[in-house]
């Protein structure tokens, strides 16, 4: 068994661990970036500008960029929303995710294939931590004595499990998608175009979606009911949609959180990021740029609690994170909580995305990754309006 030293150890390489890893790499602080081998987690892969910016990631690795969204209803009916002054971008995650992982090795971090297995805290408060070695044919362990850990290995943490109580208390919304080679026959529109079900036979709490990749398309529905035939669900949505004779060519699934952890950090030399802190909006499910913003800001946790020699500094992550987007997902969580509970809700859900200031203001708010400020009277139309179908006034 050997054991060496860095300063950070990032479990998990998606987009939560290796911008974590990025970040603290350019700081100047040693890094090690620890992934498991070949996995490609379950994504409709749909990231907003702002991400592209705020990360800088290059515009070459969108393979689409989808200019609507159509809203369908249980009954069929179609509200489509034009996306002005932008669009929302398509990212196959197994490019994706390795551009990220090879930028923080350029940085300097040090990348490893392996599985986390434990940690223990040491007297001077540094982490060891044990994994075997994923490049080894024999169940070679490895321990690292790290002074930080970040933990960012997706949402059944085992990091999380291991240093942080209340991760046992998360809950989850189940996701399915099937990996299908796009239709020769679709024209531009329906190839730059998102589609998303609200109906409760193909998602009782959630929605589905069919989501181009260029060359592929991401179709996949979520629920938290135990038990949900969510195969079945996308079987009846490629019948629905004439995807059934396309070819598949993969089929995934996993866990996606609900809500942030009430605590990402043990206070003492590991910090949660990404899927392992729950940070997926509701409502839309959207993970990508959530997982950066939270990689970022563990980066900067670990780096002020080096500067200060002060481990509460790790607190910081979760209080920066919530105070930039916790009035989103508290938004998007009620949101989801009334309006995806019958299909009746979901009938109405659609007939207000008809409204132009709703969609004006969902879009915005979606490509900058804010609540948008918009003139008193249009939140004031807003409100009267979603009253008005709240109460069964306004006809769908």
């Amino acid at each position: 068994m050997s054991e060496e030293q860095v300063d950070v150890l990032v479990v998990g390489g998606g987009p939560a661990g290796s911008t974590a890893a990025w970040d603290l790499a350019r700081k100047g602080h040693s890094v090690l970036l620890l992934d498991r081998d070949g996995r490609v987690k379950p994504c409709g892969g749909a990231v907003p500008p702002q991400l592209m910016t705020e990360f800088d990631v290059p515009s070459a690795l969108l393979v689409n960029r989808v200019d609507c969204a159509r809203m369908v209803s249980p009954v069929g009916r179609a509200v489509d929303i034009p996306i002005e002054n932008g669009y929302v971008g398509m990212v196959d995650r197994e490019v994706f995710d390795e551009w990220l992982r090879q930028r923080a090795v350029a940085a300097g971090a040090e990348r490893r294939t392996g599985i986390f297995t434990g940690l223990a805290t040491n007297a001077d408060g540094s982490a060891t931590v044990t994994y075997r070695d994923g490049n080894s044919r024999s169940d070679r362990t490895v321990q690292v004595r790290a002074r930080m850990v970040v933990g960012a290995d997706g949402a059944l943490s085992a990091v999380a499990r291991t240093t942080i109580p209340c991760s046992r208390d998360a809950r989850f919304v189940f996701a399915y998608h099937e990996i299908v080679e796009s239709p020769t026959s679709w024209n531009t529109e329906e190839a730059s175009r998102c589609d998303v079900y609200y109906d409760g036979g193909l998602s009782p709490d959630f929605y589905s979606w069919v989501f181009p990749h260029g060359a592929t398309t991401s179709i996949g529905t979520g629920s938290m009911i135990k038990g949900f035939d969510m195969r079945g669900a996308v079987t009846r949505l490629r019948e629905r949609t004439g995807l059934t004779g396309v070819s598949t060519m993969r089929r995934e699934g996993a866990p996606i959180p609900l809500v942030p952890l009430k605590r990402w950090d043990n206070g003492r030399n590991v910090v949660l990021a990404g899927d392992a802190s729950g940070v997926v909006a509701p409502a839309s499910g959207e993970g990508i740029y959530y997982a950066m913003a939270g990689g970022r800001a563990a980066a900067s946790a670990i780096d002020a609690a080096f500067e200060q020699k002060d481990a509460r500094q790790l607190a910081n992550a979760r209080r920066a994170f919530m105070r930039q987007h916790g009035q989103v997902f508290r938004v998007l969580s009620i949101m989801q909580r009334y309006w995806y509970s019958t299909d009746g809700r979901r009938e109405r859900f659609v007939a207000i995305c008809r409204d132009r200031d709703v969609q004006r203001l969902t879009f915005e708010g979606y490509m900058h990754k804010r609540l948008v400020r918009a003139e008193p009277l249009v939140h004031l139309r807003i409100f009267f309006k979603n009253i008005g179908h709240l109460s069964g006034l306004v006809p769908v």
